[in-house]
């Protein structure tokens, strides 16, 4: 089901009762059906998945390369969804990790009702910039360094007839997500638990524990088996790790 363009859930239509709410953020050029099936594994929770432009059921829109942008558009359409009278939590992989957090920034700010809580999975805090960026690379050197994220199966990034039909979209949001930095901390008024996967070459403990100065509220981290795309390898321990997070937020009311 569609709530805008920009917000799809997968919440059955014969499901009456929600009682609460989880926005997902995919990873840079992921979309919807990267959280294919994770609907099955939650009871009375509704999974709402943001969709931009240049993908999956947006695939003949313009991608965006601008975060600002993309934060601006979000907001002004999940405004309607957080205001209803039902408890929301954020999850974002990666590049979605900087779009939970400036989009909360921005809800704070104007003084929204706040997340429950946020999950940060495989994100840097936001004072590190990427070490090792890819996306002004040509097509060809782009797609070898894309294998290292492990997000697109190897017979894919092989096949150039179709990889050009989402290259640009991949590109725009990996420049999103390597152009990003933000030295100055502000906290957010919600608790936030980071993942990380146990291999995982792109981040390094330090700078997820960062995240524990960018919150008022309380801060917890897992370390999850698998390397950067565990979301995928090990989804049942992140979905364990996403409903015992959600109830200890119920608990401490």
């Amino acid at each position: 089901m569609k709530y805008n363009d920009w917000f799809v859930s997968t919440f059955e239509k014969n499901k009456n009762f929600k009682k609460n709410r989880i926005f997902l953020f995919p990873y840079a050029g992921g979309g919807v059906s990267s959280f294919k099936n994770w609907q099955d594994k939650f009871e009375n929770t509704e999974l709402i998945c943001a969709q931009y432009p240049g993908r999956e059921s947006k695939i003949s829109e313009e991608p965006l390369n601008n975060l600002d942008k993309l934060i601006s558009t979000l907001y002004d359409y999940i405004t309607p969804l957080i205001n209803e009278d039902i408890p929301y939590y954020f999850f974002g992989h990666s590049f979605g990790t900087k779009v939970v957090y400036e989009l909360v920034l921005k809800i704070q700010k104007n003084n929204l009702k706040m997340p429950s809580g946020i999950v940060l999975s495989a994100g840097k805090a936001p004072c590190y910039k990427e070490e090792n960026p890819i996306y002004h690379l040509d097509n060809v050197k782009f797609l070898q360094q894309l294998k290292r994220f492990s997000s697109i199966p190897e017979e894919l990034i092989s096949n150039m007839d179709i990889m050009n039909l989402f290259i640009r979209m991949i590109k725009a949001d990996f420049e999103m997500d390597e152009k990003y930095l933000k030295k100055d901390i502000i906290p957010i008024n919600c608790p936030i638990i980071a993942f990380m996967g146990s291999d995982d070459k792109e981040i390094r403990l330090q700078e997820l524990l960062k995240w524990k100065h960018y919150t008022s509220k309380s801060f917890n981290y897992k370390i999850i088996k698998g390397s950067h795309m565990f979301i995928n390898t090990n989804k049942d321990k992140v979905v364990n790790n996403i409903k015992k997070f959600i109830q200890g937020v119920e608990d401490a009311k």
